[in-house]
């Protein structure tokens, strides 16, 4: 699995963003199958930092509705990485 793989892309919600600024943690949406290792390698590389811990969340995908069409969206995980002290926060909209 690369890197492109692991990492399916940055959330940027208002959550994140205070997150972000305070406390020196990213917020991603990862593979399901991927593990804590994969995701520091992958973050690591990408945005040539150093990650001191990574918190994962799986969430169960939300019953959709279109007039008398149902169906479940996909299943997902997201991934909290919290940067060493010291070390630069990328910005998204520089890559």
């Amino acid at each position: 699995m690369t890197i492109h793989d692991v990492l399916v892309k940055p959330l940027v919600t208002e959550k994140g963003l205070i997150k972000k600024d305070e406390e020196q943690t990213l917020t991603f949406s990862v593979h399901r199958d991927a593990n804590k290792v994969q995701i520091r390698q992958a973050v690591e590389k990408l945005f040539n930092v150093k990650v001191s811990e990574i918190r994962t969340a799986n969430f169960d995908g939300k019953l959709r509705r279109r007039g008398r069409f149902a169906a479940y969206k996909s299943d997902w995980k997201k991934a909290y990485v919290r940067l060493e002290a010291g070390q630069k926060m990328p910005e998204f909209t520089e890559m």
